[in-house]
């Protein structure tokens, strides 16, 4: 039998980073927790970065996930907003990695096939399917449910990215 692994999905965000973590035992998903990170639109650039930082370190703190995944930015038509976003997904890579776990990315399009079927769903369709996948969770944010579905989509890839890896030291 698979032992359990605890997963923490990040949907960044540099206004709000949703947060979502999972037990993953064989087939069988269990939630966890879940939430989001906020940081102050009226401080720098710097100091919301850094707000992002202190939060991500202490859900990694409290909720000690095995692995991490980060849904990767998709672009959008302000460059501005594209640049601001990409820093804030780089807290989302850089702070886990600094605690020594291993960081998967998954496309946003991936992510919403794996969960809902559709590579295109909304919203809605993904935090309906966080309702029947994780019965007990509480995503009281589309970034949480959000974040619950890259942790989703690691529990579904990761067993293939393992084989891929080993397959390629051994090679």
């Amino acid at each position: 039998m698979a032992s359990a692994i605890r997963i923490l999905g990040l949907d960044p965000g540099l206004r709000k980073t949703g947060w979502g973590v999972i037990t993953s035992e064989g087939s069988k998903l269990s939630f966890v927790a879940c939430g989001c990170v906020e940081s102050d639109g009226t401080l720098t650039l710097a100091e919301r970065l850094r707000q992002l930082h202190e939060g991500l370190t202490s859900v990694i703190t409290s909720f000690d996930p095995d692995e991490v995944a980060v849904e990767e930015t998709f672009v959008n038509r302000d460059p501005q907003s594209t640049l601001k976003l990409g820093q804030a997904r780089g807290i989302a890579l850089v702070v886990p990695a600094l605690a020594g776990l291993g960081v998967a990315e998954y496309a946003a399009n991936l992510v919403k096939k794996t969960v809902v079927g559709v590579g295109h769903a909304d919203k809605k369709q993904i935090q309906m399917m966080i309702r029947v996948l994780l019965p007990k969770a509480e995503a009281k944010s589309a970034d949480a449910a959000d974040a619950l579905a890259v942790a989703i989509c690691h529990a579904q890839h990761r067993g293939m990215r393992t084989l891929v890896a080993q397959m390629r030291a051994s090679a």
